[in-house]
């Protein structure tokens, strides 16, 4: 089974999502994505081709890669699985230290994600997003929260997160 991960800003391909997937036994494809001096649209445009070439039969989505993960998800109608999504980076990207213009506003004007193919897990602790409770449990309906989790992905129990969504 392929998945597309998606990493966050200043991530790693080799995030935990995609040591917790290759572990698992999954064919994950996940491109380094430089936020600082690629757009918005280059971004989305390239994750695009990506999806198309590769056909993942899911997305994972963890932190910033959160966005981009339900944007191509609700597009392509795959089911996706988000880890702590910054839904917001407006107002959470100055605040670690970028610098250029952000905004998701624009894409998710025509966005329509399917609920019962959308899930996310989130750190009850995160110390990098703190609308989840106003924002993200809004928009994802199917939503895990795990008290004592903080942002990194390494704080929540992915595999077990992972193993009872994919199938």
């Amino acid at each position: 089974m392929k998945i597309l991960n998606i990493h966050g800003y200043k991530g790693s391909v080799e995030n935990s999502a995609c040591l917790v997937l290759k572990e698992m036994g999954f064919d994950v494809i996940s491109p380094q994505i430089d936020y600082d001096t690629e757009s918005f649209e280059n971004i989305l445009d390239n994750l695009r081709k990506i999806f198309t070439e590769n056909m993942p039969d899911y997305i994972v989505g963890t932190s910033l890669g959160g966005a981009f993960a339900l944007l191509v998800s609700a597009e392509n109608s795959v089911p996706v699985i988000l880890v702590n999504p910054c839904l917001m980076p407006e107002i959470t990207l100055p605040e670690l230290g970028y610098n250029g213009y952000i905004s998701l506003v624009n894409f998710f004007n025509d966005f329509s994600a399917d609920p019962e193919k959308t899930y996310a897990i989130i750190g009850g602790q995160d110390e990098v997003i703190n609308y989840h409770e106003n924002v993200t449990m809004k928009i994802i309906r199917n939503c895990t929260v795990i008290p004592d989790g903080k942002h990194s992905g390494a704080t929540l129990p992915l595999k077990e997160f992972f193993g009872e969504l994919i199938k």
